[in-house]
């Protein structure tokens, strides 16, 4: 109607068709799953069950004894992974060289059973049992507080020393060992008290 005039399209030559040449294929005929699955099966035992149990013990064996070897002597190597790395082992040298009182909390909690016991035995007053017992308590938050406070110095230390990546987990490793009697700790002190651990 108004503006230009319609051309006529011109005539669209259709494309030429492309034979497409066939793949060749792999060259062997796909596997059944059931005998894929069976070459790849091994065996779990070499044949003889009863000397692969008794290799198998013997290496475990040999295995607990380095491991029990680390603990007294530090070696890393052989220590268990909850042990091993160098944050956890700044932690144990610095709470191995100080004295803490959570190690004392055993040897004072079995006096303060031995006083409840024959307290009332040979007639101790009773005030001498509520005072061992408020005493006990008094140990146990001073402990706990202590542990609290060695494990965050300890943290910092080594967040400065090693970085982040060496002190997940070490606020509750420094506390638990802090809490333990200094004989007891495996794996065994490799510093003496007083020693100066930087």
């Amino acid at each position: 109607m108004f503006g230009r005039r319609k051309t006529e399209d011109a005539p669209v030559a259709p494309e030429p068709v492309v034979e497409e040449t066939p793949r060749a294929g792999k060259g062997r005929p796909t596997p059944k799953r059931r005998d894929a699955e069976a070459a790849r099966r091994r065996p779990l035992v070499t044949g003889d069950k009863k000397s692969d149990r008794a290799r198998a013990r013997a290496e475990a064996a040999k295995q607990r004894q380095l491991m029990d070897q680390a603990m007294q002597t530090g070696d890393e190597r052989y220590l268990p992974v909850q042990h091993k790395g160098p944050a956890r082992r700044f932690a144990r040298d610095y709470l191995d060289a100080r004295w803490t009182l959570g190690e004392f909390f055993l040897p004072i909690a079995l006096l303060v059973v031995v006083v409840m016991f024959f307290g009332s035995l040979i007639q101790l007053p009773p005030q001498v049992v509520v005072y061992a017992i408020l005493g006990l308590y008094v140990i146990v938050l001073v402990a706990v507080v202590e542990a609290v406070i060695y494990a965050g110095i300890v943290r910092r230390r080594a967040l400065a020393k090693f970085g982040s990546g060496a002190v997940r987990g070490l606020r509750l490793y420094t506390a638990m060992r802090s809490m333990q009697m200094r004989r007891m700790r495996l794996p065994k002190p490799q510093v003496k008290r007083g020693d100066t651990v930087s």
